[in-house]
């Protein structure tokens, strides 16, 4: 189990590698690709195509654990939910990342951008923006503001994204996003949704001429893990599921 593993009802690792030019389509190369996944991870058996350009593996869902991975027009992506540990989950990103120069002719030029994601899901019935502005608060230039009479908050999805480099080209983001609007909030009838908690390390453009898209991936996951558990796990996790709890 990962350490992050009772901090939420769901944790993900994602990764997404956005191209400038469109990924191969052919039905022969797609296969292909897909097939040397499969050889690694044989339970990847649902493959489906989506919204007549996009190709999807995965695994069967039901157990609340399993992988997937994707090929776009312009992004090729891999994600696990709930992984063992956040090795697994990086070691299929790897993999997914050095095939990509072989199978789908991607060069270390053709980088939009690259990140690595660690997403929290919290499962809540209620007024999501009111949760999160309770249990991790307001900025205290808003504090008269979100205390107006009569007043119910509607949108507070606080997120934050910083540049670890001069060149502006590695960012790290952490944001919240919520599942409630107004129509609920006026009614008071809410459904069971995922209120989410995303750390995303990107880097953008293409790579150096000495670099790897492994080895960049490598320095996006660090960047992101060092977040969360820096920045993250008692700041915003423990508070909101801590909140939760209580309601």
């Amino acid at each position: 189990m990962t350490p992050y593993a009772s901090l939420a009802d769901d944790f993900y690792v994602n990764m997404n590698l956005a191209t400038e030019m469109e990924l191969p389509s052919q039905r022969e190369t797609i296969l292909q690709y897909f097939e040397q996944v499969q050889r690694r991870y044989p339970t990847m058996r649902k493959f489906y195509c989506r919204d007549k350009r996009d190709y999807v593996l995965e695994e069967d869902k039901d157990q609340g654990r399993y992988r997937w991975a994707a090929v776009e027009t312009r992004r090729l992506c891999s994600g696990q939910v709930n992984p063992s540990s956040i090795e697994e989950a990086i070691a299929q990103h790897r993999l997914v990342l050095d095939m990509a120069p072989a199978f789908l002719s991607v060069s270390p030029l053709d980088c939009e951008a690259l990140d690595v994601l660690f997403g929290f899901d919290f499962a809540y019935r209620g007024n999501h923006n009111a949760l999160v502005a309770e249990a991790l608060g307001v900025p205290p230039s808003l504090d008269r503001f979100a205390d107006l009479a009569g007043a119910k908050v509607i949108n507070c999805e606080p997120s934050l994204t910083l540049s670890v480099d001069e060149d502006c080209r590695i960012q790290v983001r952490i944001g919240t996003e919520t599942r409630t609007n107004a129509f609920q909030v006026r009614t008071g009838e809410f459904n069971e949704e995922q209120l989410s908690v995303y750390v995303t390390a990107r880097q953008y453009g293409s790579l150096d001429p000495d670099s790897t898209y492994v080895e960049a991936l490598e320095r996006l996951a660090k960047l992101a893990r060092d977040v969360v558990d820096s920045c993250v796990v008692d700041q915003i996790l423990r508070p909101l599921a801590r909140t939760i709890s209580l309601k």
